[in-house]
């Protein structure tokens, strides 16, 4: 599996941008896929989820509402739309392939990760 994630960039808060992750082994196709973000002197933490075939979605607390994950199995894409950021929200994220067809919060469930991409929010 090799992921590509892009999308990041620097946008006033309040802003959007949408993230891409692209399986370009087309291997993930039966497996969840999630993102997660890590800032500067901070842990890992999960961002959001989704089922093998986008039926299931999960997100933790801070960003439910603001942001929303979808894929397009056609395109073995998956996508992080974020509207409204904050300046918490600045970050690298990374998008991982799940270890099963449905993933859940913790990292130890993702098995291959892509690189990051850098999303600066500014205030």
């Amino acid at each position: 599996v090799q992921l590509q994630a892009c999308g990041g960039g620097v946008v006033q808060a309040g802003g959007s941008l949408r993230l891409s992750c692209a399986d370009s082994r087309r291997t993930s196709s039966n497996n969840a896929v999630g993102w997660f973000r890590q800032a500067p002197g901070k842990e890992r933490e999960f961002v959001a989820a989704i089922s093998w075939n986008g039926g299931i979605t999960h997100y933790t607390d801070s960003v439910k509402g603001r942001f929303t994950i979808s894929r397009d199995s056609a395109k073995n894409t998956v996508y992080l739309q974020m509207n409204s950021l904050k300046f918490e929200d600045t970050a690298v994220y990374y998008c991982a392939v799940g270890l099963r067809s449905v993933a859940g919060s913790q990292s130890s469930g993702y098995r291959y990760w892509g690189q990051g991409t850098q999303v600066t929010v500014s205030s």
